[in-house]
């Protein structure tokens, strides 16, 4: 399958960077092995962020931290049932729901935070607030290409943006899941691409 014309213009583009939160990726992680595989990660999607700031592009981190004593959690899925008593706490320990260090945020960005889903755009103002600010095409980074990355690649597509994911900005368990995700299923749906690319088009 030919892949899809990597259309970033930096006018109408959003970098999109998924659950890299300390409770996630950072040191108070629920998920051990995932802050793992994302480590080598965390530097790459920063440097992208930098570069997306500096070209215009607008940076958006979409968090998760349950409220109300984490009765705004849908226990029904496994994962949250397994990691439910762990992000309890993150209502008052309020850095688990905070952007990781690595990546950091920069005035300008925006932090849009969830208290429920498993998806990290469903039932958000993601999509609106792209729209509103004009934006047609998404780069997404983060974490996890087990649940997020695929889920969120989807509904944006469906919301009619285009996306761009690239590889190594994004991580999953265990890696080749994670790759087998990238090459079967998320070129079906984005453009994948690497983050010296992204970085070229937009110098």
């Amino acid at each position: 399958m030919p892949r899809p014309p990597l259309n970033l213009e930096p006018a109408h583009t959003a970098l999109v960077i998924s659950e890299c939160q300390n409770g996630v990726v950072g040191p108070s992680t629920t998920l051990p092995e995932l802050a793992a595989a994302a480590a080598p990660v965390l530097p790459v999607i920063a440097r992208v962020a930098g570069a997306a700031r500096k070209a215009g592009v607008h940076v958006v981190h979409l968090t998760y931290a349950p409220v109300l004593g984490n009765r705004s959690s849908n226990l029904n899925t496994p994962l949250m049932a397994k990691t439910s008593q762990e992000t309890g706490s993150w209502a008052k320990e309020r850095s688990a729901g905070q952007v990781v260090d690595e990546i950091g945020t920069e005035p300008g960005d925006l932090v849009l935070q969830r208290h429920t889903g498993m998806s990290p755009t469903h039932n958000t103002e993601l999509f609106a607030l792209l729209r509103n600010i004009g934006v047609t095409s998404v780069l997404l980074a983060g974490v996890s290409l087990n649940v997020a990355i695929p889920v969120a690649t989807a509904e944006l597509a469906d919301e009619g943006f285009r996306v761009a994911i690239a590889r190594d900005t994004v991580a999953g368990t265990p890696a080749e899941h994670a790759e087998s995700m990238l090459r079967h299923t998320l070129r079906h749906l984005a453009t994948i691409t690497t983050a010296d690319e992204v970085i070229a088009a937009w110098s």
